[in-house]
């Protein structure tokens, strides 16, 4: 599969949930520690719900600024109410960049790890990111199949 855009939005849809509480957003946590295990940089993750973040970890290792990457991947989520993967595609295939749209790109993290926490009937209510991976398409990768996990325990 191409990382595009439509692909993406299609994901997106997919890891649409009918209820995300707090003990989700732990369950979550766990589920990304053990899936970043099969590979080879520690993460920093982070889980926010309406504005308020319920859940944050720093594995042993993980670099400082990755603090940083997850509040810009968190900006592009919430801003865009995308993937912050979706949103670099987005970008490129309207020809645009961060500049081009007057935003700083100090701010924003328009490439893999942050994803929306999306409620059916209801839409963005959060956001999940992972920082740390040398390539973020890993990073993308690792959130996305633990939140695959997650909708398959709660089903």
């Amino acid at each position: 599969m191409s990382i595009t855009n439509e692909s993406l939005l299609a994901l997106e849809q997919e890891l649409t949930f009918s209820s995300f509480s707090r003990a989700d957003a732990f369950r979550l946590g766990e589920l990304i520690n053990e899936e970043s295990a099969k590979y080879p940089a520690p993460l920093a993750t982070e889980i926010v719900i309406n504005g308020l973040v319920v859940y944050r970890y720093f594995q042993d290792g993980a670099l400082p600024d990755s603090e940083l990457w997850l509040e810009r991947k968190r900006n592009a989520v919430e801003l865009m109410q995308m993937a912050s993967l979706r949103f670099g595609c987005w970008l490129e295939e309207n020809g645009e960049t961060l500049e081009s749209r007057k935003l700083n790109p100090d701010d924003f993290a328009p490439g893999g790890g942050g994803m929306p926490i999306i409620l059916k009937g209801t839409g963005v209510i959060g956001s999940v990111c992972v920082s740390g991976e040398p390539n973020h398409l890993d990073d993308h990768a690792i959130v996305t199949t633990a939140m695959k996990r997650l909708l398959a325990e709660k089903q």
